[in-house]
């Protein structure tokens, strides 16, 4: 599963989706995670409502799961989750390598739904879920 993170740093989850200086993807699975790509984004960066500074930054994560932000606002979270792409707020600056971690265990137990959903864009069939209680498409 690719993920992807708004970063300022390139190490911490510290950066506005929409001003963000860099956003770098790793694909995470249950064994590990490695990282993919890193996309820079160098001018217009500040927060003045231009939503076309949003497109290539859609562009970038267009085939992740999930995007980690310190904030994303309300219509490029609206664009993001058109892509079928989960935001997830990081309340405080937290290090990409910590969440990555994380997600790992996650996956080798049982995700939660949201996340087996985020799985299921990436690779429709490729984990069977014992517990599966609701429709497929729900």
């Amino acid at each position: 599963m690719k993920i992807a993170f708004a970063t300022q740093d390139k190490v911490h989850v510290n950066a506005h989706f929409g001003w963000a200086k860099s956003i770098v993807t790793y694909e995470v699975t249950p064994t590990g995670h490695s990282f993919v790509e890193s996309f820079e984004f160098g001018d217009k960066l500040e927060e003045d409502g231009d939503e076309d500074k949003l497109a290539p930054k859609l562009e970038a994560i267009k085939d992740c799961a999930i995007v980690y932000v310190a904030a994303i606002g309300g219509s490029g979270a609206a664009r993001v989750v058109a892509l079928k792409i989960h935001p997830i707020k990081v309340p405080e600056p937290e290090a990409i390598a910590q969440i990555l971690d994380k997600l790992q265990t996650v996956l080798n137990g049982t995700p939660p739904p949201w996340l087996r959903k985020a799985l299921a864009k990436d690779n429709p069939r490729a984990f069977d879920f014992e517990d599966e209680t609701e429709a497929a498409h729900g």
